[in-house]
């Protein structure tokens, strides 16, 4: 900074609260400024088109039903992608309709599907 600039930095300094005010609005006054915190900007979004089908993302894979015939066959499959037990995967394949993996990209979803598809099972995404 200047010599001048700190001479009148300690000048405002040495003002009380009301001779700072004054000052401050005589600034504004006379260079025509705004010194007030700056208001929020307000953005808004974009609307969606109503009339544009929204395109699904995240899929969640449904076992709606099993062939009795096929039941042994699906039990290793829901085991191997899920992890659970002979048991726990016995009872998720006995109170069908169940959801077996959620959220996934539609390429997983796919791969899913015809596994279970190859198993014998009836399976929607959803």
């Amino acid at each position: 900074m200047s010599l001048k600039t700190l001479e009148i930095l300690e000048q405002i300094k040495a003002l009380t609260a009301d001779e700072t005010s004054a000052l401050v609005k005589q600034i504004e006054a006379t260079f025509n400024v705004d010194s007030s915190i700056p208001k929020l900007i307000r953005i808004d979004k974009p609307e969606l088109d109503e009339n544009q089908p929204q395109i699904q993302t995240e899929f969640d894979v449904l076992l709606v039903s099993v062939p009795a015939d096929k039941k042994i066959a699906l039990l290793k499959v829901i085991r191997t992608i899920t992890g659970l037990g002979l048991k726990e995967a016995k009872d998720f394949v006995d109170s069908l309709p169940q959801v077996v993996q959620t959220q996934l990209n539609q390429e997983a979803a796919q791969t899913l599907k015809q596994q279970l598809e190859a198993a014998g099972a009836v399976v929607t995404l959803e």
